[in-house]
């Protein structure tokens, strides 16, 4: 980085949130009679959920801990009680760490004690909570009714038609190496398609989630979950619900907080799945009567880390026609404030109490494309409109749509700002033709629904300079290895790593390239999001999609094609692989039995 890192930018410990809790617990036994107002509760029931940033300036460590009623089996995100507190924790003596402020239903004071004697006064309105009952909790996920008949099953008749020999997978001409950074989560390496890379590095960088609310704890929070750690939380994968049943499953191993190295157990899968659409189709009623097609099969490779409330699930996708697909899902629980004022400017009222607090999901990624060679170049494409007079008559005007190339020469031109239309094609191009001449390129093609960048005069948003451009192309520098750093969740206002420097207007033109990536939308909670957020609508991503880098779509070569003609017989197996399904697939699979040890290492 340049230089020493600050100690006070350092993540907090599993030890350092055991010490303030056992704090907050100390100073809420100065309140028992609000909180057997408030909550039916001595305080011991109540968990403590932190916030981030953690404070307003370099050197701070003051978080705000919001409390929620705690129900076994249950997500206690949606239980906010409407108290939370201020913890200074930035001595290195645990002795003088503090509590700087109480927040409750819309009042500040200076004290539990200061809350107590203001309840005991009178003078302090109370919103009396019962303590929820485990059968009737906001948010449970219990089923509510018995188990039905099972669903539908994906497997593999013959076995798997992938390889995953240690972290190396091969399926139909594509192959790569996996990883998973404890921080930063899932990561790609040498994306060979043929024989031929295509991408040297894709990686996960970060993911920001940062929120509006009226009250302190929901204001004040942007987490930067790499200082959290996006791989080390992802656990075990539940089989057949996670993943297919009979998908590969690997463990992971990380160093943290420990002295010993710790696995999460099949916390990666590795599954090819039908989609049961066509990749390409075509039924030929004139001249002559034929039907063409491809399944759309796809190689997954997936994670999913649990970060404290939310559950991303991380997808990688490698298609038959050389293109990779890279998304992400959000579930999980949403994260709450206790509602009070005009909390719905923040949000929508989910339960009695609870406002479901708006937010935006903000995900970062690094591309590092090699097409056909390191050295590239950027090139844009879009359609204008030319006005011509018909050149058979000159009588009539046709609006006639034009294809506009551009090559972008410097980064800065390359740097497109978030939620600015980027141009409908933008390709990392190679100085080799390919068969007909044309530059063999690959298209990046983003699917987001972004919400809006911090404004650039807030002090932390150089932390998250990453957020302002939905794509930029720089030139590959070992020095600038990843987008930010964990060190600038606890001091975004000094960030150790800040994207935008990276950005200097260097040229772009046949040079080592990375496109750093940023998708993303926003949230805001509603009544369907009880008690999880679903997947369905809550999906962004990108392409990475060969644009004439090769002569004709590659997937004609697979042994999946299906053709039959008006004069053929259609159900011949020798003529059509899907009349083969039926002596191929007359048994059921032999699924090995269900075990799951995800709760063991927590």
């Amino acid at each position: 980085y340049g230089g020493k890192v600050p100690y006070h930018r350092r993540a907090v410990t599993g030890r350092e949130y055991a010490e303030i809790n056992a704090l907050i617990h100390r100073e809420l036994r100065k309140a028992p009679l609000f909180l057997t107002a408030c909550c039916e509760s001595d305080g011991t029931d109540l968990v403590t959920l932190t916030t981030a940033p953690r404070g307003f300036k370099s050197g701070d460590r003051l978080t705000w801990f919001v409390l929620f009623h705690n129900v076994a089996g249950t997500g206690y995100y949606l239980s906010p009680v409407g108290l939370e507190v201020l913890v200074d924790h930035g001595d290195l003596h645990v002795s003088r760490w503090q509590l700087r402020k109480i927040f409750y239903n819309g009042r500040y004071f200076a004290s539990t004690g200061d809350l107590e004697q203001e309840f005991v006064a009178g003078a302090l309105e109370v919103v009396r909570l019962k303590q929820p009952q485990a059968d009737a909790v906001l948010g449970s996920m219990k089923p509510r009714r018995p188990p039905g008949p099972p669903g539908p099953l994906q497997f593999e008749p013959q076995g798997p038609r992938y390889s995953v020999r240690n972290n190396h997978v091969t399926f139909q001409g594509w192959s790569f190496a996996f990883g998973m950074n404890p921080n930063t989560g899932p990561r790609l390496f040498d994306i060979r398609y043929r024989g031929e890379r295509i991408v040297y590095e894709l990686s996960l960088q970060e993911a920001l989630a940062l929120y509006g609310s009226n009250s302190p704890g929901g204001m004040s929070t942007r987490y930067l979950d790499g200082s959290f750690g996006i791989g080390r939380f992802a656990y075990e994968l539940v089989r057949g619900l996670d993943c297919p049943y009979t998908a590969t499953y690997v463990d992971r191993h990380y160093l943290a907080e420990t002295d010993t190295p710790k696995t999460n157990q099949n916390s990666l899968c590795i599954f090819e799945h039908d989609s049961a659409l066509p990749l390409r189709r075509h039924f030929s009623d004139s001249q002559s009567f034929y039907y063409g097609g491809l399944r759309k099969n796809a190689l997954v490779i997936r994670a999913i880390s649990t970060l404290i409330n939310y559950d991303y699930i991380w997808d990688f996708l490698f298609h038959a026609t050389g293109a990779v697909e890279v998304r992400v899902h959000a579930t999980g629980y949403i994260s709450s404030s206790f509602l009070h004022g005009r909390g719905t400017d923040y949000g929508n009222r989910v339960g009695p109490h609870t406002l479901g607090t708006m937010h935006i999901h903000h995900i970062h990624y690094k591309v590092d494309l090699d097409v056909d060679g390191q050295l590239n170049s950027l090139e844009s494409q879009d359609m204008e409109y030319e006005f011509v007079k018909d050149p058979w008559s000159a009588q009539s005007t046709i609006e006639r749509p034009h294809l506009r190339r551009e090559r972008l020469e410097r980064e800065d031109e390359a740097a497109f700002p978030l939620n600015v239309p980027l141009p409908r094609y933008l390709s990392f191009v190679s100085p080799n033709p390919n068969k007909w001449g044309h530059a063999r390129s690959y298209r990046i093609q983003v699917i987001s629904f972004a919400g809006k960048h911090l404004p650039t005069n807030s002090s932390m948003e150089r932390s998250v300079s990453w957020g302002r451009y939905q794509l930029a192309v720089t030139r590959r520098k070992e020095e600038e290895p990843t987008s930010t750093s964990i060190y600038n969740q606890n001091d975004p206002w000094t960030p150790t790593v800040a994207f935008a420097d990276f950005i200097n207007n260097e040229t772009i033109t046949n040079q080592d390239l990375v496109a750093w990536i940023t998708v993303g939308f926003l949230h805001v909670p509603h009544a369907e999001d009880v008690p999880n957020t679903v997947t369905v609508g809550n999906s962004v991503g990108f392409f990475l999609r060969p644009y004439n880098y090769f002569s004709e779509d590659p997937s004609v070569d697979s042994a999946d094609s299906v053709y039959f003609s008006s004069e053929q017989e259609a159900g011949a197996c020798g003529d059509n692989p899907l009349a083969c399904l039926s002596s191929a697939a007359t048994c059921a699979p032999r699924l090995p039995p269900f075990h799951f040890g995800g709760f063991l290492n927590l």
